[in-house]
């Protein structure tokens, strides 16, 4: 890492400001929320004397000093994005397991350039410091959550370690744990989804199950949590626990809408009406608990991840709806919820 001190004096044309405001202001650092965090850091004095409110209001004549730490200089094709804030569950010298906010895109693609994630590991970590076996536009990318898709996954910062964990999900021994709502009354307690899945021939923009020659196996298993009475409209829903053992494109979200149960909230394979949707504009579909052995150490890594306020807001809306936890949901949904 490379430190450095910035120095600010505040001008007449400040007075009263907010501290985070005038440190956001700058062109010499970052954004106000990363900003923000360096305060909490302690990273910040106003007048030699460490700040401890963002909010503090800043008058002429006070000197703010800023000292940063920043990853060594780029070595490769992304612009570093030290805007974009990483929630990190587990950090060492190795990978990051970190739980990825929805609308965050995992690598640049048309129309996200220095906006994805792949641009925040490198303003984290740098070039040096991930792994690059999927290329350099796609540093430290071991698995990849869609867009929208919100919740944990894991990154790494070398080679070997990338390798390896790319081995442990092909082996089906990286556990993965999805929570989506869907639509309808699934009546089995437990099932099982294979098929192939391939890019349909109708939408580009969109994956199918398909007998053709080229298609990829895919496999995912569920445990139905709740069950949820239908309304006036509709049919009802049920929160469901996914399991992975392939990771293919949209696969939980393809494999949903072909047993007629598509995720709530789905824009692309879901139903078109915003109330049946609960008011979600993105899927029902987290990301929600991790589990592997750490391919260096041996140490085994588990971690959990509640449900963020948009889903958990949609589900609590179906509250007196619902119809009873299965045992499975008596023993997820509270880790759901964060209870």
């Amino acid at each position: 890492m490379i430190r450095r001190e910035v120095e600010l004096l505040v001008g007449p044309d400040q007075d009263g400001r907010r501290l985070d405001a005038i440190l956001g202001a700058s062109d010499e650092l970052p954004g106000r929320s990363a900003c923000q965090r360096l305060i909490e850091a302690g990273a910040v004095t106003v007048n030699g004397t460490p700040a401890t409110r963002k909010s503090e209001a800043m008058a002429p004549g006070d000197r703010i000093r800023v000292e940063l730490e920043e990853p060594d200089p780029a070595e490769g094709p992304l612009v570093p994005n030290p805007d974009i804030e990483l929630d990190v569950r587990f950090e060492d010298e190795h990978l990051i397991v970190l739980s990825k906010q929805p609308g965050l895109v995992c690598h640049p693609s048309p129309g996200h350039v220095d906006d994805t994630l792949a641009n925040a590991l490198v303003a984290r970590c740098g070039y040096g410091r991930l792994g690059l076996l999927q290329g350099e536009d796609r540093p430290g990318i071991v698995h990849r959550l869609d867009q929208d898709t919100s919740g944990l996954m894991v990154c790494a910062k070398d080679d070997a370690t990338q390798r390896a964990l790319q081995d442990l999900i092909r082996l089906r021994v990286l556990d993965r744990r999805y929570v989506t709502l869907v639509h309808g009354y699934v009546a089995p307690d437990s099932g099982t989804v294979e098929s192939g899945i391939a890019r349909s021939r109708r939408d580009r923009l969109r994956m199918a199950v398909t007998d053709d020659p080229g298609a990829r196996e895919a496999i995912t298993t569920f445990e139905t949590l709740e069950r949820f009475e239908p309304g006036r409209r509709g049919e009802g829903y049920s929160l469901l626990e996914c399991h992975l053992y392939t990771g293919r494109t949209h696969q939980i979200r393809v494999h949903m809408r072909h047993i007629n149960h598509p995720c709530v909230g789905d824009q692309l394979y879901g139903r078109g009406d915003d109330a049946l949707n609960l008011g979600l504009r993105r899927q029902f579909l987290h990301s929600w608990r991790i589990s592997f052995e750490h391919p260096v150490t041996g140490e085994p890594i588990e971690i959990a991840d509640r449900l963020p306020g948009d889903l958990a807001h949609a589900l609590a809306s179906l509250g007196e709806s619902s119809m009873g936890r299965t045992e499975a949901g008596e023993r997820i949904v509270p880790s759901l919820l964060g209870a």
